[in-house]
């Protein structure tokens, strides 16, 4: 392009469409603009702090690193303008006019999500992906962008009415960084008054860590002087008891974007051999992000107040992926790389405060606010349960965390420490069944003899529970049993133990004909004792995943060996007493291969598991249902 050239770009569809979300239907909170692009002057001056501790050049000039508000009532504008990293021209057209880096693909998506009418609500959701700065466009109908990156001689002016397409063309600027400069609505002409904007800084911004200047009240903004309003100092550092709940709600909303106040805090300090200070946030909802990918998590770390990495995924284990907020620290080099923090003894600190902070914060929401915590639970719960198949130190800690719905009442969720307190006294574990739903679960046959005895059984639903439980094992001296593997043992009376022998003496040939019909499927056919309604079930003889889980492995393109199953069968169900003299009956016995067939699919399916042939299965039902449908037809 040449020097003297003013080029016409069109926007990119999604781009386009969140400019129309903006102007036309995002009504509410339209202050949050000046939050929005004040944010973005302090990640730009961040960014150039973080690119001056190796490259000390593009501070040369101009040292100061600040944002500065000014207003020119005859023009009816507001500027924003930092001395930061700035943009070159080729940042400003991608930064500002298409997918590539905004998240606005992102932030349509998010939008489509939710219900009919919660969008008008939601206008910081434009943060949270990363477009927060279209928000000018919720008061200007008109937005200049005036920039000239660190390290440049070149400046460049983006413009744009909002609608279809922007400009770029070359421009002058002194020194580096960006002025936003916004074209009021006639209907906006409010935030042209100082006090104001002071108002919405104090409110929004104060805990910003670079200072925010303004003329001061009553002087023209051509008159060059300025002062700082808001305390220009890091909300971390500050006493605990000098920042009210309403500036740590503030600061959270301005680190994560998030509309909602966070669900619960905990700010700490760390001194000794090693000193730092953090603040950290659990969420109300998880961010639309971290259902996107498990590679969005970490906080920010800051190294002497100054930010060294966004998201610092060291620090933070994967299963506390949820969490968000800041971490300083006195003693890691500015320079840090990721190579050194995975090997520093400082990091390794650091990492284990940030795990036994957060461990600290949930047991006192846990216990002091149990339907807080019942919040926390449903939409971060299934990660704890990462945390206790992976972090083997807290895996104690972890264990008390767990809630579960349970036999006892599944519209609940209890602690695995009151399902101890509860067990009978003749009840030698605690129980689990895992299935894909609530629903499967409850209605397993694997519980039947385990709910006649008066047992409670805790319902497992999510995929990693496999994991969890078999990490955990034990709890207060109580094994965790799943009641859905072979080496399940019910105490028996010795009545009740001969009377199973007997049973399983009188079903010897019909056992060894189904175990000849089934061949490979299954490693035996034996007589159950965990069975009182249901005809048969399967088991898990050894190690491997239960049904469902391996079904989900398969679908999701894992090699899987082949789990070892034990069919089982109700001695005294109908079908079964049925199939004992139909293999001595020449008229029936050649339709026992169906029926156990039949059986075997049919187990598969209350496991959790696929059918391999779901065809074959329905023919063979059919053909059955059939002959009995002509023989009462002729009886």
């Amino acid at each position: 392009m040449s020097e003297d050239a003013k080029h016409t770009h069109d926007f990119e569809a999604e781009v386009s469409q969140v400019l129309h979300l903006v102007i036309h239907s995002l009504y509410s909170h339209k202050e949050v603009f000046l939050r929005e692009l004040v944010s973005n002057a302090s990640d730009a001056l961040d960014k150039l702090r973080f690119r001056a501790l190796t490259e000390p050049d593009l501070m040369a000039g101009d040292a100061s690193l600040e944002i500065r508000i000014r207003v020119d009532k005859d023009k009816g504008t507001l500027t924003i303008e930092d001395t930061g990293v700035g943009m070159t021209e080729a940042e400003l057209t991608k930064e500002l006019g298409t997918v590539a880096r905004s998240g606005s693909k992102a932030f349509l998506e998010a939008l489509k999500q939710k219900s009919d009418g919660a969008a008008k609500a939601d206008v910081s959701l434009i943060g949270q992906f990363g477009v927060g700065f279209y928000s000018a466009y919720l008061v200007a109908d008109r937005v200049d962008v005036l920039s000239r990156a660190a390290g440049q001689a070149s400046a460049f002016l983006w413009s744009s009415d909002g609608q279809k397409s922007f400009t770029v063309e070359p421009a002058e600027r002194a020194m580096r960084g960006t002025s936003v400069t916004l074209h009021l609505k006639a209907d906006q002409k409010e935030f042209l008054e100082s006090w104001r904007l002071r108002q919405l800084v104090l409110r929004y911004s104060d805990y910003v860590a670079h200072p925010i200047r303004m003329p001061p009240d009553g002087k023209d903004a051509n008159d060059g002087e300025l002062e700082t309003v808001n305390r220009a100092s890091a909300l971390w550092q500050r006493p605990k008891a000098d920042i009210t709940d309403e500036q740590y709600d503030e600061f959270y909303q301005h680190l994560t974007h998030d509309h909602e106040k966070p669900l619960a805090r905990t700010h700490f300090k760390l001194e000794g051999t090693q000193e730092m200070t953090g603040l950290l946030f659990i969420p109300k909802a998880p961010p639309f992000e971290l259902g996107m990918t498990r590679e969005q998590r970490g906080v920010r770390l800051f190294v002497k107040r100054v930010l060294i990495m966004d998201r610092c995924e060291e620090l933070v284990p994967e299963w506390l992926r949820f969490i968000r907020g800041v971490v300083d620290s006195e003693d890691l080099p500015l320079n840090v790389s990721r190579e050194v923090l995975q090997d520093s003894a400082a990091s390794r600190t650091i990492k284990r405060q940030i795990v036994k902070a957060t461990l600290d914060l949930l047991d006192r929401v846990a216990e002091d606010k149990p339907d807080d915590y019942a919040v926390f639970w449903k939409a971060f719960g299934v990660m704890v349960k990462e945390g206790l198949a992976v972090d083997w130190e807290n895996k104690d800690r972890l264990a008390k965390l767990l809630r579960y719905a349970s036999s006892k009442d599944k519209a609940a969720l209890t602690s695995l420490h009151d399902y101890v307190l509860r067990m009978p006294l003749a009840q030698e574990a605690i129980y689990y069944v895992l299935g894909e739903s609530l629903t499967a679960a409850e209605s397993s046959p694997h519980l039947e003899e385990i709910k006649r005895r008066g047992y409670e059984v805790l319902y497992m639903t999510d995929p990693v529970d496999e994991w969890a439980a078999e990490a955990l094992r034990e709890f207060e001296g109580k094994k965790l049993v799943s009641a859905m593997r072979a080496d399940l043992k019910l105490t028996e009376s010795d009545d009740e133990k001969k009377a199973r022998e007997e049973k399983k003496a009188e079903l010897g040939p019909l056992l060894a004909r189904m175990k000849e019909a089934l061949g490979e499927r299954v490693e035996d056919v034996r007589v159950s004792d965990r069975l009182t309604d249901s005809p048969a079930c399967l088991v898990l003889s050894g190690a491997g995943p239960h049904g469902f889980v391996d079904r989900l492995l398969r679908d999701r393109g894992h090699e899987m060996p082949k789990a070892k199953r034990v069919l089982e069968v109700n001695p005294k169900h109908p079908v079964i007493e049925y199939l004992r003299g139909a293999i001595t009956n020449d008229g029936a016995k050649e339709r026992v291969n169906d029926w156990v067939g039949v059986l075997y699919d049919q187990a598969l399916l209350t496991e959790g598991s696929s059918l391999p042939d779901p065809n074959h299965f329905a023919k063979v039902v059919t053909s059955l249902l059939t002959e009995v449908a002509k023989s009462a037809a002729t009886g």
